[in-house]
């Protein structure tokens, strides 16, 4: 076939895209020069873990956009905000990483500068954890409810879920399909950072060609093919790669090691340690001037892949990219298999074309159904808040709420995002009350300006992602329990928060808190692991705690009344240290937040612990972590000196990492 009938490079670029690296990980110049390089060729860059600073988000002077299309949602929710997820065309939950499957990742203090940590929400200098969960999802359900969750975060954005390549893989891929999401991406062992541990690259993960393969088989088998994209990466580097893919069963295509070659990067596989001699994966800033990149290397380069590939296309008598996926008829493996080496290898299984379903087919073509219009948002609360959105107007509202209304909030939220942008509206410009029982992710992602309040219960993740926003919970009037003894919210409330207020009158399930990295909350007690891989914010707790309290916190401050005496034994006392709350300015902050628990929820707790104050106030332990108070006071020795801002930032930053490079530390 003459290669002028096959599809053009400009659209097969659409079907690019760079590969998952946070910022932080590698530096600000070899980050933003992938993202411009995939906008100039319309295709799209990820963002990574980590956040992305919303000065990208404005296209720079000469037309080039360094916002990365593609917005990652890891373990660590490090910088999701409602603004992070309203600026993305694709969303991708991190279920795993090809190169390190079941594993999570830790970016050390040496890399935590401070416009990193400003990004993610964090401390610089302290040390960051990504759990391997995501403290949201334990079952095929659960991902089904983030997937919705970050729909209504942003309903124009495909939602993508990064799976790795695994036996197995297949089934899983299905259930993501049927939890309605729109790509699914296979990411093969090969690819990777530097700084994935040496044991998972040598003997974890496998090619993406065998998870490709059964994941497409699988869907195929189950009629869902067609409801989804399936994508693949994993070191990906020839456009004879992107034919196999495509002829196993991929439509897109994810590349990151060779754009950072293209880039500069020597493979020094020490990513982690800060020191990179070509200004790659470091945020030195010593080292960054060493960065050569530009990103018309990487916008050359993926040009000579589409046009490989194209001549390939040629060759095998394909116009389309659509043509070619799971055509494994037209892979030759005569000589693979006759080789010395593999000789009696059998890849019948890897190579099965399953018979298509009636009216199906081998790629995308059917949109998924998210069901946003059945949202109480859609139905509802929207029209009620046009006239905040639109003009700034005070807005009031009262609503019955029920178990099977999800999500409350967030479709108003991205409204109120996408107007108003990061800063929101002024505080309680949208105060609604809702009477019931909400269903699992009330008030996730909600922004400034927006108030809810619920007379009644909820369900788990309750302030999922709160950002910037206000929550209040308590009791119906009619109820006859006592709240303080009795559980109000569900499992995983305010996971991943980076802002705002909660109030919670009553007890909140297991894993509360975790990863809150700016939230202001009040509870009146919680299950196991609170305040888990915190990283910032403060939380008070009046009532009792479950066991291995605060364990992975690195930042942030915890308050507990300590009735008891006993909290010692259920604190996991790894990173952080107790303390008693002595000074001034931090004893009035404390004692505030419980006057708007009192205000915002009428608790009889609070009423007391604020009319008995002066003998509560030493049951009050102090829970702070060991790096971040050190990091803390070398911020306040700088201040001292004179200096503020980012330079105060800087210079304690450098002081710290002195200090531990002395000692041998982080």
């Amino acid at each position: 076939m003459p290669i002028e009938e096959v599809e053009p490079a400009e659209s097969i670029f659409k079907r690019f895209k760079s590969g998952a690296m946070s910022f932080g990980s590698i530096s600000k110049e070899a980050h933003e020069s992938l993202a411009i390089a995939m906008n100039r060729i319309g295709g799209k860059s990820n963002s990574g873990e980590g956040g992305e600073d919303p000065a990208r988000f404005i296209p720079d002077a000469n037309g080039d956009s360094r916002r990365s299309a593609i917005k990652q949602v890891a373990s660590g929710r490090f910088g999701v905000t409602s603004y992070y997820l309203s600026n993305a065309d694709e969303i991708q939950i991190k279920m795993a990483q090809g190169a390190k499957p079941g594993e999570g990742g830790q970016l050390m203090g040496r890399k935590v500068y401070p416009w990193v940590a400003e990004v993610r929400g964090t401390t610089p200098g302290v040390g960051l954890i990504s759990p391997p969960p995501h403290h949201d999802i334990y079952s095929i359900e659960d991902l089904a409810e983030l997937i919705h969750d970050l729909k209504n975060a942003n309903p124009k954005a495909r939602i993508n879920v990064k799976l790795v390549s695994e036996v197995g893989v297949g089934t899983i891929a299905a259930g993501v399909a049927k939890g309605r999401a729109d790509v699914i991406l296979v990411s093969g062992y090969d690819g990777g950072t530097g700084a994935s541990p040496i044991g998972s690259i040598r003997h974890a993960g496998l090619p993406w060609e065998l998870g490709l393969a059964e994941t497409h088989q699988t869907l195929i088998l189950n009629n869902l093919r067609d409801r989804v994209v399936v994508e693949t990466d994993g070191k990906m580097m020839t456009g004879r790669d992107i034919a196999i893919a495509a002829l196993l069963g991929a439509e897109e295509y994810g590349f990151s090691t060779a754009p950072l070659v293209v880039l500069g990067c020597i493979m020094m596989r020490v990513c982690q340690l800060d020191t990179c001699p070509v200004g790659v994966a470091t945020q030195n800033p010593e080292l960054r001037k060493k960065f050569m990149g530009d990103p018309e290397y990487v916008v050359n380069y993926m040009r000579f892949l589409a046009e490989e590939l194209r001549e390939i296309m040629a060759q095998l008598g394909f116009r389309t990219i659509e043509e070619m996926v799971g055509r494994t008829d037209r892979l030759d493996t005569k000589k693979a298999v006759s080789h010395f080496k593999a000789k009696g290898v059998d890849l019948t299984d890897l190579l099965y074309m399953p018979e298509l379903p009636e009216g199906s087919f081998r790629f995308n073509r059917k949109s998924q159904n998210h069901g946003l219009e059945e949202s109480l948002d859609m139905q509802h609360l929207l029209q009620a808040a046009l006239p905040a959105i639109e003009s700034g107007e005070r807005v009031r509202g009262t609503f019955p709420i029920k178990n099977t209304n999800r999500v409350v909030g967030t479709i108003v939220g991205h409204e109120v995002t996408s107007r108003h942008g990061k800063a929101g509206l002024p505080e309680d410009t949208i105060a609604f009350h809702f009477v019931g029982t909400a269903g699992q992710s009330f008030g996730a992602f909600i922004p400034k300006g927006m108030t809810l309040t619920l007379e009644g219960d909820a369900n788990d993740y309750i302030g999922k992602g709160l950002s910037g926003g206000k929550i209040a919970v308590f009791p119906s009037q009619s109820a006859t329990f006592k709240a303080e003894d009795n559980i109000i919210a569900g499992n995983t409330a305010l996971y991943g928060a980076t802002g705002g207020e909660a109030y919670i009158r009553g007890v909140a399930g297991e894993r509360f808190a975790v990863r809150n990295s700016g939230a202001n909350v009040v509870v009146e007690g919680v299950g196991d692991h609170g305040c888990e891989y915190m990283t910032g914010g403060r939380v008070v707790i009046l009532g009792r705690t479950g066991r291995n309290f605060a364990a992975g916190m690195s930042g942030g401050i915890a308050y507990v009344v300590d009735w008891n005496g006993d909290f010692v034994k259920r604190c996991n006392f790894e990173m952080v240290s107790l303390e008693s709350l002595e000074e001034e300015r931090e004893i009035a902050e404390v004692r505030g937040l419980i006057e708007n628990h009192v205000r915002y929820t009428d608790s009889e707790l609070g009423e007391r612990v604020l009319s008995d104050w002066e003998a509560v106030l030493p049951k009050i332990v102090k829970v702070i972590p060991k790096d971040y108070k050190r990091m803390m006071e070398q911020i306040e020795k700088v201040k001292a000196q004179g200096l503020s801002g980012e330079q105060a930032l800087l210079a304690a930053f450098e002081a710290n990492m002195r200090d531990l490079s002395r000692v041998g530390g982080n």
